[in-house]
């Protein structure tokens, strides 16, 4: 059995996919999965729904956006992969007891390849009683960019992933202020494709699924460096050791899910956030939204 998966960008958050690519994880589960980089984040869903991809891996958000604009779209989630948000917030300065009134006349850089990553940074604000006016939000610019500003003293803080943080931190240039992972589970990463396919090609789809739990047994049992060997190809600008280092902080925050269950409470914690954040008008339901069945590893075990 063949299948075209989609990623949307190369980064660490998604190293369980990767993980299952390097271990044969899914070629073990009879399926021939052939990776490739769509052409850019916004286009994926269009990929899916013009039948140019089998299944991408990427934010539910990506999947309720578009059920908001169409209440008829055949978009649909499976399997929790990256279960909370892999963003982080670095600063100039140390600050080891952050509260998000320390942003207070601060220049702060957003990170913006994605919307969720603001939404998710406006939620916390909101709830913790703060005002995105309370900052000084810099003009958008990549993570790359905001990176070498930080270094050069023109930010205070900036929001983003690996591997920029632990870069930052091992220079001395930067410190690890807040990790958005503390919010609890947000289903941020899983499968979507069009609800067709996981009909017309279901037993795929479960051993999609029934693979990528394999990895995910593995990313949390074995030693952090022996992680870091198996998906270092895919990142071969990046020494093992630090490599290593990301993987273990991710861990650390439970950035990823230990098996594929998708539950009620963690889609609604994302859907929230995207509502008070206006990135949609609908209330859309779970089931409109996520195959549950595809998502539930108990229910494998029975087939």
């Amino acid at each position: 059995m063949k299948l075209k998966l989609f990623e949307n960008i190369r980064a660490i958050p998604y190293v369980p996919f990767y993980l299952a690519m390097a271990r044969g994880d899914w070629n073990d589960e009879g399926i021939d999965v052939r990776v490739e980089t769509s052409p850019a984040m916004s286009e994926t869903a269009k990929a899916l729904l013009n039948a140019k991809t089998d299944v991408s891996w990427g934010g539910p958000m990506r999947v309720l956006t578009h059920h908001d604009k169409n209440s008829d779209c055949p978009l649909v989630c499976f399997a929790q992969v990256v279960a909370r948000d892999p963003f982080i917030l670095v600063g100039r300065a140390k600050n080891d007891h952050f509260r998000f009134q320390d942003l207070s006349g601060l220049n702060v850089a957003i990170a913006t390849e994605a919307p969720t990553p603001w939404m998710m940074f406006h939620d916390d604000l909101t709830r913790a009683g703060c005002s995105p006016a309370q900052f000084k939000r810099a003009p958008n610019r990549s993570m790359q960019n905001n990176t070498n500003l930080l270094r050069s003293g023109k930010l205070d803080v900036i929001q983003v992933f690996e591997p920029y943080a632990t870069q930052l931190v091992i220079e001395g240039k930067g410190f690890i202020w807040h990790r958005f992972a503390d919010r609890g589970d947000i289903a941020y990463t899983s499968f979507y494709t069009t609800r067709n396919y996981t009909k017309n090609c279901r037993e795929i789809c479960l051993s999609l699924v029934k693979g990528i739990s394999r990895a995910q047994k593995y990313l949390h049992s074995e030693p952090a460096i022996d992680i870091a060997k198996f998906i270092q190809p895919f990142f071969p600008n990046l020494p093992i050791c630090e490599l290593a280092i990301m993987i273990s902080g991710y861990r650390k925050s439970k950035l990823w899910a230990e098996t594929p269950a998708l539950p009620v409470k963690t889609f609604v914690r994302l859907k929230s956030a995207l509502l008070s954040g206006n990135l949609i008008q609908r209330d859309i339901p779970y089931e409109f939204v996520v195959d549950e069945h595809l998502s539930n590893q108990e229910t494998h075990m029975v087939d």
